[in-house]
């Protein structure tokens, strides 16, 4: 028997299927005697598997514009209506998605309604559009949404102001100058959701790769020793943390050069193929009379051609005791993914305590 092939499944097809684009056209029909339903059908299904994710998003809302004939604000009431009716996250963007398109001539109208859908799923990357076409205004709105009782409302005043947000646009007025959003991220460093406090961190994060002594200067005024704002500073400051950078260390108070000896340093096995996994091992002996916080890590150098590219990985933050000795462990399985692909050769694996480097041991990729 011919064995019949069949292509890959993908996100785009597990998160925005024809079935999750048929679920919103019944949903949709029910609360919406003006809806086209037949309409939005065939044109929504006509074009959708040549479409990337984030095409699918703006297709299927351009296609509910089509099919809904009525003013905005009317097409806003009856689509506020669907929103809880959807069974998928990332399938409620469509509907923030529909404000960004159509909905820059009714500010007033298009924030009430970014704040009420980013309730199901999240309202990130619509209101985006906004912040570029008017900063100040738009930022005036997410500065109140940061008090809102509801957690994703905090978010999105956070998630949605972020610099450089994954899978969208970046905000160049905030890249060069991070102090619009200042009030923003001040009302939100001691949040009691880690959903909110994820996306400060990131927030954070972002703003390092550009200015990161703003980011070192606002976090020293924040209170460090309540453990809310302490983890959002932690995650904030790991690109510089993983740099080696002095002063983020002291920040989370690992500023001095540790007083350790490191022992039993080993990667195994040492010669491997792509897809085996090898196990980084060490011990560190406290050589200090009191005790002292260290952030351990451990760097690999990618061979590339004619180069090597270094990544740190984070694998430990602890207090340790006066003569303590603790045992390190950690496997990784060498596999390429879409952002890595690993070349034939020798890696280098580095050990770092505070950003130093105590020990190096490396592992050979054979082609």
């Amino acid at each position: 028997m011919t064995k019949i092939e069949r292509p890959p499944f993908t996100l785009k097809d597990a998160l925005f299927s024809a079935d999750r684009v048929r679920h919103i056209a019944a949903e949709l029909s029910a609360v919406s005697p003006a809806f086209d339903k037949k309409r939005f059908l065939r044109e929504s299904l006509a074009t959708l598997d040549a479409l990337t994710l984030m095409e699918r998003l703006r297709h299927v809302s351009e296609r509910l514009h089509a099919a809904l004939p009525v003013s905005y604000k009317s097409a806003v009431g009856t689509l506020r209506k669907l929103a809880p009716r959807l069974n998928n996250k990332f399938v409620t963007m469509v509907l923030p998605e529909f404000v960004a398109l159509y909905g820059a001539h009714d500010f007033a109208t298009s924030m009430e309604a970014l704040q009420f859908f980013t309730r199901f799923g999240s309202a990130e990357f619509a209101v985006r559009h906004f912040l570029r076409r008017d900063l100040a205004q738009t930022l005036a709105v997410m500065e109140r949404w940061s008090k809102d009782d509801d957690e994703h409302v905090r978010r999105l005043a956070s998630e949605g102001s972020r610099p450089r947000l994954p899978w969208s646009f970046r905000l160049e007025p905030l890249i060069l100058d991070p102090a619009p959003v200042a009030r923003i991220l001040d009302n939100l460093k001691t949040d009691p959701s880690l959903y909110v406090r994820k996306s400060v961190a990131n927030h954070l994060n972002d703003i390092t790769k550009d200015h990161p002594a703003w980011v070192l200067e606002r976090v020293r005024g924040w209170p460090l020793d309540d453990v809310r704002t302490s983890w959002i500073v932690r995650h904030a400051l790991r690109t510089l943390i993983k740099k080696g950078d002095r002063e983020a260390l002291a920040v989370i108070g690992a500023g001095d050069e540790a007083a350790v000896e490191l022992s039993q340093l080993s990667v195994k096995p040492n010669k491997i193929r792509l897809g085996d996994t090898i196990t980084l091992s060490f011990a560190l002996s406290s050589t200090s009379d009191k005790a002292q916080k260290l952030v351990v890590d451990y760097a690999v150098h990618y061979v590339r051609p004619g180069r090597t590219t270094r990544k740190v990985f984070k694998l430990k933050t602890l207090s340790m005791a006066p003569g303590a000795h603790e045992l390190f462990s950690r496997r990784q399985t060498i596999v390429d993914f879409t952002t890595r692909t690993h070349h034939a050769g020798r890696h280098e694996v580095e050990v770092l305590v505070n950003g130093e480097v105590l020990g190096r041991a490396s592992f050979l990729l054979r082609a």
